[in-house]
């Protein structure tokens, strides 16, 4: 199967080009970001040397998908879908950091956790717990948003002393994110699942904030199945777990952590094709909705097509 692993377009009205870790955007007449979800993947903050195939088309049509579903709690920065790996929007400047709400002790907070500490972010975590534990009420740990490299915790003080983020403006952003958190916990449970954790990004255009980006996602969020969640934690089992995680622990166990000096394992064919075959079970687990692959030939021809034919009929 091909992947989308770059793309290499020349737009009509195309002012800027951006390439981030997993997305190429583009920039027209200064007002609008095409947003083009490619099939590259990363973890620990480093992009991996193969892509996986439809994983674009997933994180793109997970994200239009909650992003219509929670229009009413925050406006966003979505105009249209015109090809299932693009989504084009307002062009919004965003805030430098990446909103990151926990319901429970898992992943990098975990990590946190099991190395003594009690502090994250500034926030102080509970005396006690285990993995995947909930927390008495989630917890909002920022990051600074890095364009290369590793994103850094850092606290809410930190953010409006250093005058990353307004007060006023952080606070609006700390009740958009739970308020979407709580709408994502009972889209999930709906569906079976437990949102465990998740992020969000802002930004702002003509003094409104926008929900950004994508929300909901493998990429951006871990759930765990809710059938047999309490069992799990009882015995003391790790949880089931639709999300990047899976990648992440694959990593490890194969001596890779982004460090300097470490090197990405290999990625068979066989690796690769189970992380797209997990990527479309989460589609369908979260949306409820059967996932339609698209023609995996030509993939960076459709693409540019489907765009240029939205840009000019717009």
């Amino acid at each position: 199967m091909s992947a989308l692993t770059g793309t290499h377009f020349n737009l009509p009205g195309q002012t800027a080009f951006y390439k981030g870790k997993v997305r190429d955007v583009y920039t027209i007449n200064d007002e609008l970001l095409v947003m083009v979800a490619s099939d590259r993947i990363s973890a620990f903050d480093v992009v991996l040397p193969r892509g996986i195939p439809f994983k674009g088309q997933v994180l793109n049509q997970v994200a239009a998908h909650f992003l219509k579903a929670t229009a009413d709690i925050v406006p966003n920065w979505v105009l249209a879908v015109p090809d299932p790996n693009v989504t084009v929007g307002i062009k919004c400047e965003p805030f430098k950091v990446e909103m990151v709400i926990r319901g429970y002790l898992s992943g990098h907070a975990w990590r946190v956790y099991q190395s003594g500490k009690r502090v994250i972010c500034g926030v102080r975590m509970p005396e006690g717990l285990r993995e995947s534990d909930p927390f008495p009420e989630p917890i909002i740990t920022p990051t600074t948003k890095a364009a290369v490299g590793h994103d850094e915790d850092i606290s809410k003080e930190e953010i409006i002393n250093r005058g990353i983020v307004s007060r006023a403006d952080y606070e609006q952003l700390e009740k958009y994110t739970r308020a979407l958190y709580m709408r994502g916990q009972e889209m999930a449970r709906e569906r079976g699942l437990i949102l465990v954790d998740t992020k969000y990004e802002f930004g702002k255009a003509n003094g409104i904030i926008y929900l950004m980006d994508e929300i909901h996602t493998p990429d951006s969020s871990r759930y765990f199945y809710a059938d047999g969640y309490e069992e799990r934690q009882e015995r003391g089992e790790a949880q089931r777990q639709l999300s990047k995680e899976f990648v992440r622990q694959w990593l490890i166990e194969n001596g890779f952590m982004g460090k300097e000096g470490q090197s990405v394992p290999l990625m068979t064919d066989d690796f690769v094709n189970l992380v797209t075959q997990r990527y479309t079970e989460l589609f369908e687990k979260v949306t409820g909705s059967t996932f339609n692959r698209t023609t995996a030939e030509n993939i960076e021809q459709r693409v540019e097509q489907n765009i240029i034919n939205y840009l000019k009929n717009r």
